[in-house]
């Protein structure tokens, strides 16, 4: 055996998402970090081990223009190019890549921290070093840091340190929450395990161990749907432990599951009621997915009202949009639905006080196990936001210690502007940093789209329902039309809908109804006479009725930001509306009905030095014309005086509305996003007016491209030139920083 020190300014325990991603965070602003992981591998949850596909504020396609930006944004999009069949061994390495890829990151696996030195009075505890186990190894390594955070799920390094925390369900009255019980208790959700099958192709016989469950006897094949040909994503709901100790009984509800696991294998193969002869088991999961334990207090605890009211707090830094989703205590042998979920109408804030103890003074946390009320964790608890709460709590960790503060002193709008630097996303906060000249320039481009149309009929959409069409509306609406197809003489009746808050893409607040006759014909452009000039750049939301004697038409590659809905009520069960859910793009992704508006500035080349880096209240980017065969387009950044560059960022379009992951749940049909720029060239102008390529990428396959120049440049004006995209029609630049 071997005693170790190890001295790093950040200390970062847990490997899974929210670890990594903090981990990170800290490395890339010139800390030392040392990320410790008791597992052999990185991912947490979404690992080879477990196998849970990243879930986070999409909620797979209910919310738009909602992906994940950042470090986690940029873990999808490299492992869309990677892996897109979902290989999870393949997601392993791509997550691993980029730990390794920080030369300030040691990293640290099959490490067991179980012992905490810690001191202070119960109200200002104080972290000084924590002791892990490297098994394999026999090394005993105390790290020592000025900052700690705690990201391992369950919370043991905050507990031992003596930081306040909950266990289960606070009661209603606590946070006013209705969807918490009239007392508290110490329910959890539970855990999971998950597997994979595959077909032989040919007989395969399968003897169940004496440990299988006989699932007959259990309410399973009347309240779960069991099908022979799903992967592990349809079996979630095998779930048990939410009355038990999901820690300390760990190993007993691991038994369970996997009891019931082979109980509905030998269902599947031996009752005679599916056609799996030639199907075989390819892998049975053995750690169990753990979704609750402690969740630690910090100075603000989120809860079920902060969610659904989509509190817009001064502190945020980080969002979620994954529904409220708990699930009976009981598990997969529960009689109720396996799921109860809420939405609220776009995405919501994570506030900065909910990521650092309320009561030991250098810990912060990020992942299921940050300052929130039951409730409310049944939203943040999905792994892709908790890797958008690791980058944040990351972050902080890096400002603290480096300025040699705590994290409840430091200072907020410095930690935002930081984040948006680092292209981390703080929904509705624009970039002020000091540092980006951009923000000073003056920008012109080759070309900018400036009608706002979609003219292309592919089919005929029936209005059996109603249907939805989300438009940028910049700096008003006017001239609306609508092509339509109708069965007889007949009436259109449209309406104009305000989503309020810049996130939304849901109808809320009704401005004007219109009713149009439409006479007999198909392929008909209808004017609706809509106009609307709201007091700043916003979304419109256009609803069109159901009319069975009416149809729109489809189109494909809509412009940025305009989406195509349609309206499913949901049913008399649910207790409330939920505008969400009701409105989808099944069918519709990628598409919109066809229209034609009057001339917009959303896509303007101001846009690309705007402070914003993703869609708010419209799309946010500079989109060139059409792109000719051979032709270029470029964005022009000009000073009145001449400024030293030393480093500029390109931002690219990596389609936040398009709902990527990491497993098999779903597949997207291109390895690299198409609205990604491929190949570019950035030049400065000299003093005689000639321009000078100072960098160039070809091949591009990622949102973020930080271009360090070798010698700094002294120039007015600066361009983008755009060679070639990845598929798209037209250039798009979210945004370019640049900095002396």
């Amino acid at each position: 055996m071997r005693n170790e020190t190890a001295r790093h300014d950040v200390t970062v325990v847990g490997g899974g998402l929210a670890g990594v991603c903090a981990a990170i965070a800290a490395a890339r602003l010139g800390r030392t970090v040392a990320l410790i992981n008791n597992r052999p591998v990185l991912g947490g949850n979404s690992s080879s081990e477990v196998r849970v596909w990243v879930c986070g504020a999409t909620g797979h396609g209910k919310n738009h223009q909602a992906r994940e930006g950042g470090i986690m944004g940029e873990l999808f999009v490299e492992n869309q190019f990677r892996n897109p069949d979902g290989n999870p061994y393949y997601w392993d390495a791509v997550v691993l890549d980029a730990v390794r890829a920080e030369p300030g990151i040691t990293l640290y696996l099959n490490t067991d921290v179980r012992e905490v030195d810690a001191d202070g009075p119960e109200d200002a505890r104080h972290i000084t070093a924590v002791t892990g186990w490297m098994m394999g190894s026999e090394r005993r390594v105390r790290f020592e840091s000025e900052l700690f955070l705690d990201c391992s799920g369950d919370g043991l390094i905050g507990a031992l340190a003596g930081a306040r925390h909950r266990i289960g369900r606070e009661a209603r009255a606590e946070y006013l929450e209705p969807w918490a019980p009239e007392t508290e208790n110490r329910v959890t959700l539970g855990s999971t395990l998950l597997f994979y099958t595959k077909d032989a192709g040919h007989p395969v016989k399968y003897v169940p161990p004496a440990f299988a469950r006989n699932i007959a006897e259990t309410s399973i094949p009347q309240r779960r749907i069991i099908k022979s040909g799903d992967n592990g994503c349809a079996y979630w709901w095998i779930e048990f432990g939410g009355e038990l100790d999901t820690v300390h009984d760990n190993e007993r509800i691991r038994d369970e599951l996997w009891a019931v696991i082979h109980g509905i294998w030998d269902h599947i193969k031996n009752s005679g009621e599916f056609d799996a002869d030639t199907m075989t088991l390819e892998w049975v999961g053995s750690v169990p997915g753990k979704r609750e334990y402690r969740r630690f207090l910090g100075d603000h605890v989120l809860h079920q009202g902060d969610i659904l009211g989509q509190t817009e707090f001064t502190d945020r830094v980080a969002f979620g949009g994954w529904s409220i989703d708990l699930h009976p205590p009981k598990g997969m042998y529960a009689t109720e639905d396996g799921a109860k979920q809420r939405y609220a109408d776009g995405i919501y804030h994570i506030p900065y006080r909910s990521l650092y103890s309320a009561n030991t003074t250098n810990l912060l946390f990020a992942g299921r196990n940050i300052s929130a009320s039951h409730v409310a964790f049944g939203s943040t608890r999905v792994m892709a936001t908790c890797a958008t709460i690791g980058q944040a709590a990351g972050t902080a960790a890096a400002l603290c210690a480096a300025q040699g503060v705590t994290p409840r002193a430091l200072d907020v709008p410095a930690l935002q502007r930081a984040l948006l630097r680092e292209d981390a996303s703080v929904i509705g906060l624009a970039s002020t940093d000091p540092d980006d000249l951009a923000l000073s320039a003056t920008v012109t481009a080759s070309s900018g789209l400036a009608g706002l149309r979609a003219e292309t009929p592919r089919e005929p959409w029936p209005l059996s329902a109603d249907a939805g069409l989300v438009l940028p509306v910049d700096p008003e609406l006017t001239g609306l039309e609508l092509l339509v197809g109708a069965e007889r003489d007949t009436e259109l009746v449209v309406e104009l809908h305000d989503p309020e808050l810049g996130q939304n893409y849901v109808p809320r607040r009704l401005v004007e109804s219109v009713t149009v006759p439409v006479a007999a014909g198909s392929k008909q452009w209808v004017g609706t006479g809509l106009r609307w000039s709201p007091e700043s750049s916003r979304n419109a939301f256009v609803v069109v009725r159901a009319n069975a004697d009416l149809a729109l038409y489809s189109t494909d590659g809509p412009p940025p930001g305009v989406l195509g809905l349609s309206r499913v009520p949901l049913g008399p069960h649910d207790e409330s509306p939920q505008l969400l859910r009701e409105w989808n793009d099944t069918g519709l992704l990628r598409r919109a009905f066809c229209f034609r508006a009057g001339e917009t500035s959303a896509y303007a080349p101001a846009k690309a030095v705007d402070g914003y880096a993703r869609p708010y209240a419209g799309p946010h980017m500079w989109v060139s014309e059409p792109l000719q065969e051979g032709a270029e387009a470029w964005l022009e950044l000009a000073w009145p005086q001449p400024v030293t560059l030393r480093r500029i960022d390109v931002l690219a379009d990596d389609d936040v509305n398009e709902d990527l992951i990491n497993l098999h749940h779903h597949k997207t049909p291109f390895d690299t996003l198409p609205t990604l720029l491929r190949d570019y060239r950035v030049e400065a102008r000299g003093a005689d007016g000639t321009w000078r390529t100072v960098s160039r990428t070809t091949d591009n396959r990622r949102r973020r491209q930080v271009h360090t120049l070798d010698e700094p440049v002294r120039t007015a004006a600066l361009r983008i030139v755009v060679e070639a995209t990845n598929g798209a029609a037209s250039a798009h630049v979210v945004a370019v920083r640049a900095y002396a």
